[in-house]
């Protein structure tokens, strides 16, 4: 248990938690946050992730990153920066572990393909569908739609890319503008440091096993690595200290480096920024009008080419276009196909619909296919496709 005496002055406290929507007793043995972190671990919508992929659709091969092993690496990495930061490493957990339950089936092909597919109707975002998930489609308990998190929790998840209200933000998804009518999550503020950290363990995570996972496919070689900024120079002097390493134990190695030079950037220029700013509360972190937890300007020059480069390498890649073409053909025809049809759905959801073609019906649909695993969107797909082959 991470206890009390060993958090900052600026981490998210159990004692002065802003507690739940729902009220209820306090836990003897666990604080409100390692509850929140154990609620999302056996939630539907987090089982569901070990089938639904990052880049890869699933059969591709059993050794690619799935959304649940990428939650994971987040989650890894953010609880141990927020721990050697004083800050409280079960929120830093929670926020990652749920940071990615909003996402659809096969990426973010399948995204577009819904935010496509639901314009009429408010659009699909899926930061959006995480907070619908956590709030309203989880059915698990008695009392309560949804997980009934912490207040730092569900602040964390929806904010931990920034505020977003203010400074240019665009207008509020549908279920987040409805929701903070009743719960208010301050979104003109920052999160507090430990969401603001798994953003960043986000970024540390994907970029890295993004690197991974596409040298072992093939999709792109160790010499156009090299020519990428940090990425490069970290190879170069695996190359040089292991002249005859083999392949996987190369790529491995560099990864590690990389991921271990950008954890200590961040640890580093967040230290200073702590020092500097000398916050007394989690409040203060959140009402600073900047991020506490950064990389220096030149790791986000870094960070920036290697997004680049596994971009136009990558997730542009042909065989990485040709999956994301039939994803969003089967996306768009699951969403075209229930909307008008509402009575085919599964009877749980047909009870969250109401006439064909109308919004009530397009958001129940939405929430299904958002909820799907690639195998499943694939499998249902297949069952509704005339006996040709053709689709309508």
């Amino acid at each position: 248990m991470n206890a009390v005496s060993n958090l900052a002055t600026y981490a998210c406290r159990p004692e002065t938690s802003r507690g739940r929507f729902h009220d209820e007793p306090a836990s003897v043995n666990r604080s409100p946050f390692q509850r929140d972190r154990d609620r999302i671990i056996h939630s539907a919508a987090f089982r569901r992730l070990k089938y639904k992929t990052q880049v890869f659709v699933f059969h591709e091969g059993d050794n690619y990153r799935t959304r649940l092993t990428h939650s994971l690496e987040v989650s890894q990495i953010a609880r141990s920066v927020s721990r050697a930061l004083g800050g409280n490493e079960d929120v830093a957990e929670a926020v990652a572990l749920a940071h990615d339950l909003g996402h659809t089936p096969f990426g973010h092909a399948g995204e577009d393909a819904l935010d496509k597919a639901m314009a009429p109707y408010g659009g699909f975002d899926h930061n959006d569908q995480a907070l619908r998930i956590l709030t309203m489609l989880e059915r698990r308990y008695a009392d309560f739609d949804g997980l009934n998190l912490t207040w730092e929790t569900l602040e964390g998840v929806v904010k931990h890319n920034g505020p977003l209200v203010g400074d240019g933000s665009g207008p509020l998804s549908i279920t987040m503008a409805e929701y903070v009518k009743r719960h208010d999550l301050e979104l003109h503020t920052h999160a507090g440091l430990e969401a603001q950290i798994a953003a960043l363990a986000d970024d540390i995570a994907y970029n890295n096993h993004d690197i991974d996972d596409g040298l072992r496919a093939g999709l792109f070689t160790i010499e156009a690595l090299k020519e990428v900024p940090l990425a490069g120079p970290v190879l170069s002097k695996v190359e040089e200290k292991y002249p005859e390493l083999e392949l996987s134990r190369l790529i491995h190695e560099t990864v590690r480096r990389m991921m271990n030079l950008m954890v200590t950037n961040l640890l580093e220029e967040t230290r200073v920024r702590l020092a500097n700013t000398m916050p007394q509360s989690a409040q203060d972190i959140r009402v600073l009008g900047e991020p506490t937890a950064v990389f220096s300007g030149e790791m986000r020059k870094n960070d920036k080419a290697l997004k680049d480069f596994l971009f136009s390498s990558m997730y542009r890649h042909d065989k990485v276009n040709s999956m994301t073409d039939k994803a969003r053909l089967v996306v768009d025809t699951l969403f075209r196909h229930f909307h008008a049809a509402p009575e085919q759905l599964p009877e749980e959801w047909q009870r969250r619909c109401d006439a064909p073609g109308n919004p009530q019906t397009a958001r129940a649909v939405a929430d299904y296919i958002a909820g799907m695993t690639d195998r499943y969107a694939l499998d249902v797909y297949g069952g509704i496709l005339p006996k040709d082959g053709s689709t309508q």
